[in-house]
């Protein structure tokens, strides 16, 4: 990773806690804030995703992924981003999915990562570990949506921190040495 490549993820894990802590703040009216973060995410991968089709992956063996990715992703952006009229125990339930798969997902990265012989693992399955308890949470307390921004928020915090580790963390570099 270069120097840019980590101060980048270290100043979004800021940026993530920060906006973690105006939400926590502001918790009666960053309803709304966590269907447009959500939303945004979800359309700009989608975006990043076809563009990277449309610029290499549409010559490569298997390209198709990343459109037919791409297109999901903005579809999921685009109901979410529609979700403002719905009452807030749906979206609990739809936040309780993203983080139930987000986590199973991690936590089957860190098993294989183990599975490798590789040290590495115990960050991922941390991260997993709490994006299922999230996902627990969510779906335990269904009927508030006061929660729904503090257990957003809370995953936000834990987000950036990984972040900023994740940026202090020494990585291999391969130099070229003629």
């Amino acid at each position: 990773m270069t120097k840019f490549q980590r101060l980048k993820r270290i100043l979004f894990g800021i940026l993530m806690i920060i906006v973690a802590a105006v939400m926590m703040e502001y918790a009666d009216k960053s309803y709304m804030a966590i269907l447009v973060f959500i939303g945004w995410g979800f359309m700009v991968s989608g975006i990043g995703s076809m563009f990277y089709y449309f610029n290499m992956a549409r010559f490569m063996v298997g390209g198709r992924r990343a459109l037919y990715i791409g297109v999901i992703l903005m579809d999921f952006g685009i109901i979410t981003m529609s979700l403002s009229d719905v009452p807030g125990m749906y979206v609990l339930l739809y936040l309780a999915i993203l983080h139930a798969f987000t986590g199973v997902i991690e936590i089957l990265r860190a098993r294989e990562t183990m599975k490798n012989g590789s040290k590495h693992f115990k960050l991922k399955l941390s991260h997993g570990i709490i994006d299922v308890v999230l996902a627990i949470l969510c779906i335990i307390f269904l009927k508030d949506t006061k929660l729904a921004v503090y257990i957003y928020s809370f995953g936000l915090v834990y987000s950036g921190i990984m972040y900023v580790i994740s940026g202090f963390r020494r990585t291999a570099m391969l130099q070229y040495i003629p």
